[in-house]
């Protein structure tokens, strides 16, 4: 019999500038692999169904992912999430697990951890010794929480920071986080060509045998 339960679905964030890289970021190889196809294969172990935020769907044509634009472009971040929650919210789903396309080591285990604690009601965002502690593109944001993103788009703080603030948060602890490896590995990021070639030696370090 088949199950009445919403999908969950996930969204793959694809639509900034990568100004910094020079070209775009997402379809630099790690390990010989793209980024954004360790990133969709990561996700799609953890949902039901993807969604590709792009602002330039032809790049990401060979994906073969449902692609959407962001509304207003230029943004940041959070016009990435007002997509994908839009279209989670036509899909009948309570959010959407978000994951930036330039985190090549985001585990599917991981991400299947923050899934399963997602729900319509609240955000839930990994905890990180990185940055502001917690890595709010990687994490689950509810459909409901759509008319912040709303406010925020429209405010002089567009932070993710600033819409975790206004809605219901749960982190999921570092411990917690730790389960699935090096926090500092598991949410390094590609922004420049030197952090792609740290990549490649934290990819070299991780795939080597034991």
């Amino acid at each position: 019999m088949p199950s009445s339960r919403a999908p969950i679905v996930g969204a793959i964030l694809a639509g900034g500038a990568s100004r910094r890289f020079g070209s775009p970021k997402a379809l630099a190889r790690v390990d010989g692999v793209r980024i954004i196809d360790r990133v969709q294969s990561a996700l799609g172990e953890a949902v039901d169904e993807m969604v590709l935020i792009a602002n330039d769907a032809a790049l990401f044509a060979d994906l073969d992912l449902p692609t959407r634009g962001d509304r207003v472009p230029g943004l940041g971040p959070l016009a990435g999430i007002d997509a994908a929650l839009r279209w989670a919210a036509e899909r009948g789903a309570a959010g959407a697990l978000c994951v930036s396309c330039d985190l090549p080591f985001a585990p599917a285990a991981l991400l299947r951890e923050i899934a399963a604690r997602g729900d319509a009601t609240h955000a839930v965002v990994p905890e990180s010794p990185r940055g502001h502690g917690m890595e709010p593109l990687c994490a689950w944001y509810p459909a409901a929480a759509l008319p912040a993103v709303e406010r925020a788009l429209a405010s002089s703080d567009r932070s993710l920071r600033a819409l975790l603030a206004a809605i219901a948060t749960e982190r999921v602890p570092l411990e917690v986080v730790r389960r699935f490896g090096d926090p500092q590995v598991l949410f390094f990021n590609v922004n420049t060509r030197e952090e792609l070639e740290r990549a490649q030696q934290l990819a070299r370090r991780t795939d080597a045998p034991s």
